[in-house]
């Protein structure tokens, strides 16, 4: 393998992250609780006890930041706006103070010669709208757009392109069935509200874009490469019903219309009967975007498995009668994930035949490895795992790319190690260290080729014109 991937000069290299994995300051300047905050409170539900409360320190520290990203060379950065501190209650006026923040921020990116993409939505409801349903009530999707039109007043101006919701199958499912993620709740059919709310929200947050005129709107779907562990019936099904719930019940209702239905599964039926589906919904949903944005991190190989759930209630969103297994002779990450690149050109291919002009240009909003970093003794991060796994994944997103995929971007996920959800700050997906106690930002191996390959794609368009 060659040591740089070669991508089209138009192609955008970019770094992403999020607000409350590294902003920090979550009592300062009029913000409110999130769901995070208090779940963070809750025994036993992160880590070792980790919390946002300082992550990074992002919000004191972004001007540093922001000049690493400027040392880097990205042209775009992928950042998220933290609800609590535009709306701290999730209702009402904007909050300047926050709004002030983020106005700040998209400046200075801007003024670094990097392209500001804003993330409404990365996890952090306020807790407010919690206490009044959360995601369960349709009420937080009007919320949600409300929110959104703040936002887009105050930088739409500057900010070309907006992504609505990130991972909307980690907030209903990780959220509210299987309670690791906030807020913790573990149910079944509320989850299946949240799962439709979320896609509600994106719809009406899309109309509030669009009417606030910004450039590019899409969403961030978490996706998946699902093959069956063996050749078994049953292991072929339960592929079918893991490439359902992970990719179908997202990807279907939003470029389809519809909601997915299979010899082996039902959704489709399922959710025709819930009674928090309104008319009209699907349409609302499947408005066009002008890009999809694509997170990517590893592939799921599954078998048939019984139910473990006992609650019928709770079994579509707790268990669908699949559960993952080893891929043979593959690395693993710190996260305990395969390393399959290849699956990640696979997955991009089968979304462009599955749904032909359907399917919008398509930006890799996330793609990244956690791994067991550990500075030198002169504090050097000679992470050369991630620095491979970068290379590969790369390698196929241009391979795609080939194969008439229309890739448009890509983010690395990290710009820094940071608060990693319920895993604390036990895991580094970042190309830059951060000393937890001192702050310090320390670049690795992982942002030196990143920079080159930067570096390197740039010369190759200097060459060409």
């Amino acid at each position: 393998m060659s040591r740089f991937p070669i991508f089209p000069p138009e192609f955008e290299f970019g770094a992403a992250t999020s607000a409350y994995q590294i902003e920090g300051a979550v009592s300062e300047d009029g913000r409110g609780p999130s769901i995070w905050d208090t779940f963070c409170r809750r025994p036993g539900a992160v880590f070792d006890g980790g919390d946002g409360d300082r992550a990074c320190d992002h919000y004191h520290r972004h001007r540093e930041d922001v000049s690493l990203l400027a040392d880097l060379g990205v042209r775009t950065y992928r950042f998220s706006v933290a609800w609590p501190r535009v709306q701290p209650s999730g209702v009402g006026p904007a909050n300047p103070r926050g709004v002030d923040f983020y106005s700040r921020l998209v400046d200075d990116l801007l003024h670094a010669g990097i392209t500001p993409a804003v993330t409404l939505y990365h996890w952090d409801l306020p807790q407010a709208l919690e206490d009044a349903g959360g995601w369960r009530s349709r009420d937080t999707a009007a919320r949600f757009a409300e929110y959104t039109a703040l936002v887009a007043d105050a930088l739409g101006d500057r900010v070309p392109r907006w992504i609505t919701l990130n991972e909307p199958w980690c907030s209903a499912f990780l959220g509210y069935a299987n309670g690791e993620h906030a807020p913790g709740a573990r149910e079944g059919t509320p989850a299946l509200a949240a799962a439709h709310h979320l896609l509600v929200a994106h719809g009406l947050s899309l109309r509030a874009l669009r009417a606030a005129g910004v450039r590019e709107a899409g969403i961030a779907l978490n996706l998946t490469h699902v093959s069956p562990a063996g050749t078994r019936p049953e292991d072929q099904e339960a592929a079918v019903r893991a490439e359902t719930q992970r990719n179908l019940l997202w990807t279907e209702p939003l470029l389809a219309g519809r909601y997915p239905a299979t010899e082996a599964d039902t959704w489709a039926e399922l959710m025709e009967r819930q009674d928090f589906r309104r008319a009209g919904d699907l349409d609302l949903i499947s408005a066009p975007m002008d890009f999809l944005g694509i997170n990517y991190y590893t592939p799921s190989t599954v078998r048939a498995a019984p139910y473990r759930e006992p609650d019928p209630g709770r079994r579509h969103a707790m268990d669908n009668r699949f559960e993952e297994v080893a891929v043979p002779g593959a690395r693993r990450t710190a996260m305990g994930w395969p390393v399959v690149p290849g699956t990640f050109r696979s997955l991009l291919t089968s979304l462009r035949e599955r749904y032909g002009a359907a399917l919008p240009p398509v930006h890799i909003t996330e793609n990244g490895s956690a791994e067991h970093d550990t500075p030198a003794a002169d504090g050097t991060v000679h992470d050369t795992d991630r620095v491979s796994y970068l290379r590969a994944h790369l390698g196929a997103v241009a391979d795609a790319m080939a194969d008439g995929v229309d890739v448009r971007g890509y983010y690395v996920w990290s710009l820094l190690d940071n608060f990693e959800w319920s895993y604390g700050y036990s895991r580094r997906f970042g190309i830059v260290h951060v000393d937890y106690a001192t702050q310090r930002r320390t670049p690795k191996a992982s942002y030196a080729w990143y920079r080159e390959l930067i570096a390197t794609a740039g010369a190759r368009a200097g060459r060409a014109r």
